[in-house]
């Protein structure tokens, strides 16, 4: 299985809103085209930190040369 990349901002506002709203986790997931457990993650980590901002870091040795 591959890694899915990361949703846009607009989708975790609507995630955040919706659930906000009283939205079920499914219908959520299906407004915006995520897996319920995205729905759930995104979520939870709003509510703990009050931001839906990205925070993935780069993994391994930074380059030395831009390809």
């Amino acid at each position: 299985m591959g890694k899915r990349k990361d949703l846009s901002k607009l989708d975790k506002g609507q995630i955040v809103m919706a659930r906000r709203l009283g939205q079920s986790i499914s219908k959520t997931a299906a407004l915006v085209g995520c897996s319920r457990s995205a729905v759930v993650s995104i979520y939870q980590k709003c509510s703990k930190e009050g931001t839906v901002v990205n925070r993935r870091q780069g993994h391994g040795r930074p380059r030395l040369i831009d390809g």
